[in-house]
């Protein structure tokens, strides 16, 4: 869907003027565009920065070529070029229909006559590819766009001539983890079977919605990609043993392209007939899409950075960052915010939320019940853990590395996305606004493109740089963390070294700033213990600003977590202690539970340290490992291990009671409880359990895939993180 062309985008590029913006990525902007006879083009370019190095012309060149190779018929038709402009560029067709990818999100998975057809025209793709002795090295969904005439390959941005090894080193993978061939994925050289490799893979997500070696962690899909056998399960069984062939290990297994081609289709018919209607409408809404572009430009945002934009320091003890906001210290803070009345646990006269309709009496109608709604959605789990929903302005976000999915709290359905740069450890919601931490391409100096910060909010609806530019750091590095924003002032994590696609580098340098987003002045850095080679673990695993102390759970090494509590003001650490026993580190990614200066953390034993200066206050007894804990109301609220959901006095620490329910043998300590006036929640095996305060009991029960639970307070629902699903449950 085209976005409006911000206020510092070009007028035209060569001699094609500039319409509208298609995306944004870390190389380089997609542009919808006009030829001065008024026909469209899509335009792509490299970032000036990017391109001052000559490998980064040199790709961009060979991606012209490979693209010029593969022509119109099974890709986008090369209009004009540029390589050798200030700011390179390509001009293709505009190509009317969307990528693989989206297409099987909206219309679900497609009939095996669809996937045979597309698979046989991209056989012959392919084909003329090698042939020509080029070889993609890229082919995914998203790289794959679905016409009414056939598919069409594109972003050839990592292909090569066959043999040519300029542009790679052995033991480099470079690629798309889940779409690897396996000799790709250890770094040696990827041939036409490597493209026969990755064709199936792209066969067995249009034919079941995902890939045949899952999703995780970059290093887990890699380490299955070369060891592990493809799951086939939900592939049509005719169409099963053409596809394991070509997933055989060694390459001199597979087929080649064209004795695939015939294994798939005979070529009779026409390829429209072979879609579904779902994906033809959708074809036709793409085709419409170029002709309905936003304004031509937005203007430049003059008072982002005055009072009017970004907030201006608050007082000490407020806290309006998207952690507290959305939980309270552990608890929706409703109550203090509305003046006492917590309106939205008010059910007179309002639809029932109960979920599948059913009213809140009954126990064949509080059992087992379904979400209110659960989309399958294009995130999968990152290396470094799910992304996190963020409720902003009636509208939910959920953001995955270049865009942030948007989507109607009322019925789950995907609405239009904010495409920008940057990961979900990398994104605050404060009081409306959206900060990201990615590239800021203006700033790139010599091909290194620093990381800053961008805002958003729902009045200017793109992302806008502000002056938070962090000068020679290097903004690819996924080690990289917003950590919270407070008032005026941004802490963050930022890195320099090489970029590498598998997790850090002990090479890499990384601190600890605090930086004012008004001004772009860093007010002081820390440096960070460096990390292993190839090690996935974040810096921090949550953090939260509290007075005038930036308490952070902080993994100084792998697998060793510490509480580490620092000066606002000048980042020297007050005062550190180890965390413990944390049979699940992510599971410290929870919220913070603090209340009456007080810290509350869960492990082994249920503890309070006092902020200022990390003493113990009190400790529940041993014998009994818990979660993270939530506060509420001199209430400290904790899963344990065999007894369910306990609550304790916060500034005691005794016992007031625990969960009476018959079935606590599968409570998850995995997430810490929500916790309103009415119902504590957490996952029991398979179910949210929804726990009466008043008698101890599960008073509702859904089923779930989710591991992770959030509270959306605005619109009065719980949402639940899955490994690709995000759900809602009814806030009560």
């Amino acid at each position: 869907m085209p976005t409006p062309l911000t206020h510092d985008d070009p007028a035209s590029l060569g001699p094609y003027r500039l319409v509208a913006r298609l995306g944004s990525g870390g190389m380089g902007t997609v542009y919808v565009a006009r030829t001065p006879g008024g026909a469209t083009v899509a335009l792509k370019t490299m970032h000036p920065g990017i391109a001052e190095t000559p490998e980064a012309r040199t790709r961009f060149r060979l991606e012209i070529d490979a693209a010029r190779v593969i022509g119109g018929q099974f890709g986008a038709r090369v209009i004009d070029a540029d390589p050798l402009a200030a700011t390179p560029w390509l001009a293709t067709e505009y190509v009317l229909g969307p990528a693989l990818d989206e297409a099987v999100e909206a219309a679900g998975p497609l009939p095996e006559k669809t996937v045979r057809a597309v698979g046989a025209a991209l056989c012959a793709a392919l084909e003329q590819l090698h042939r020509s002795e080029v070889v993609h090295r890229d082919l995914k969904p998203s790289n794959i766009l679905i016409t009414a005439y056939g598919p069409k390959v594109i972003d050839f941005g990592i292909a090569r001539a066959l043999g040519d090894a300029r542009l790679t080193r052995t033991g480099s993978a470079v690629g798309t983890p889940a779409f690897m061939s396996p000799e790709q994925a250890t770094g040696q050289d990827h041939g036409a079977a490597g493209d026969v490799f990755a064709l199936a893979g792209v066969l067995v997500y249009s034919a079941r919605g995902s890939s045949p070696f899952g999703s995780g962690q970059a290093a887990d899909l890699l380490y299955r990609v070369r060891y592990g056998e493809a799951d086939l399960d939900g592939v049509p069984a005719s169409l099963a043993p053409v596809l394991a062939r070509c997933l055989a290990k060694d390459p001199a297994q597979r087929p080649r392209v064209l004795e695939l081609a015939a294994q798939l289709h005979d070529g009779g018919g026409e390829f429209a007939e072979q879609l579904p209607d779902s994906l033809m409408g959708l074809i036709g809404q793409r085709a419409a899409d170029v002709w309905h572009v936003p304004p031509q430009r937005l203007p430049a945002p003059v008072d982002a950075f005055t009072p009017g934009g970004v907030s201006a320091p608050v007082a000490a003890g407020a806290d309006t960052s998207r952690r507290r906001f959305l939980f309270g210290g552990g608890v929706l803070a409703a109550t203090a915010l509305m003046g006492g009345g917590a309106w939205w646990w008010s059910t007179s006269g309002e639809k029932d939320k109960s979920g599948s309709g059913a009213a809140a009496s009954g126990p064949e109608q509080t059992r087992n019940l379904d979400p209110l709604w659960s989309t399958k959605s294009s995130y999968r789990i990152l290396e470094w853990g799910l992304p996190t929903p963020l409720p902003v302005e009636g509208v939910i976000h959920l953001p995955f590395r270049a865009v942030t999915m948007r989507f109607d709290p009322e019925t789950g359905s995907r609405t239009e996305d904010l495409v920008a740069d940057g990961s979900p450890w990398q994104v605050d919601v404060v009081e409306g606004r959206e900060y990201r931490l990615g590239p800021n391409h203006d700033k790139a100096v010599g091909g290194v493109t620093p990381a800053g910060i961008d805002v958003w909010n729902k009045a200017q609806d793109y992302l806008q740089p502000t002056p938070a530019v962090f000068s020679g750091t290097v903004a690819g590095l996924d080690g990289n963390q917003l950590l919270c924003v407070r008032g005026s002032v941004a802490y963050v994590v930022v890195g320099t070294g090489k970029e590498w696609s598998n997790g850090f580098l002990a090479s890499q340098k990384f601190t600890l700033r605090a930086a004012d987003i008004r001004t772009g002045r860093t007010l002081w850095s820390k440096p960070l213990p460096k990390r292993p080679d190839n090690n996935w673990r974040l810096h921090f695993l949550t953090a939260e600003v509290v007075g005038e102390r930036l308490v952070t759970l902080q993994e100084t090494e792998p697998g060793t977590v510490r509480v580490v509590v620092r000066d606002v003001g000048s980042g020297n650490v007050l005062w550190e202690k180890p965390y413990g026993k944390a049979e699940d580190p992510d599971a410290l990614q929870s919220p913070l539970a603090v209340a009456g200066g007080l810290l509350f953390l869960g492990g082994e034993r249920l503890r309070a340290w006092r902020i200022e200066n990390g003493d113990e206050v009190w400790k529940s007894a041993s014998g009994v490992a818990y979660s993270p804990p939530a506060y509420a109301s001199g209430v400290v609220y904790a899963v344990g291990q065999g007894v369910g959901l306990s609550a304790l006095a916060a500034d005691s620490g005794e016992v007031a009671w625990t969960e009476t329910s018959d079935t606590v043998s599968e409570a998850s300590l995995a997430w810490r409880p929500l916790v309103t006036r009415r119902y504590g929640y957490y996952r029991n095996g398979v179910q949210l359990h929804a726990i009466d305060l008043r008698n101890h009991k599960a008073g509702l029960t859904y089923k779930t895939a989710a591991t992770r639970f959030y509270a959306d307070a605005p619109d009065r629902l719980v949402l639940g993180m899955g490994e690709s699903t995000l759900s809602a449950y009814p806030l009560k």
